[in-house]
């Protein structure tokens, strides 16, 4: 799961285009949003296609679960390994 963690963070600052901000500078369980890292909803839906590129997950533009999804680094790393599972 660390290892999932870590590439999620290459793909935030990578896609967001943060040069100023390293992976481990991203703490798992700190809000992306917000008083967090200070993403906004255009950066979750950049965000939201480098995921899915990069994962080959999707999200639902419909869901209420998405802001779930995008609360932190842990919540994406919970559902993305989920549905990989589905996957598999």
């Amino acid at each position: 799961m660390d290892e999932l963690k870590e590439e999620i963070k290459k793909v935030i600052i990578s896609s967001l285009q943060l040069e100023d901000i390293k992976p481990e500078n991203i703490v798992d369980s700190e809000p992306l949003f917000g008083e967090g890292l200070g993403l906004d909803s255009i950066d979750a839906l950049e965000l939201g296609v480098a995921l899915k590129k990069k994962f080959g997950i999707k999200f639902s533009a419909e869901s209420g679960e998405n802001k779930k999804h995008f609360a932190s680094v842990d919540a994406l790393a919970e559902y993305i390994s989920a549905e990989k599972a589905k996957l598999n």
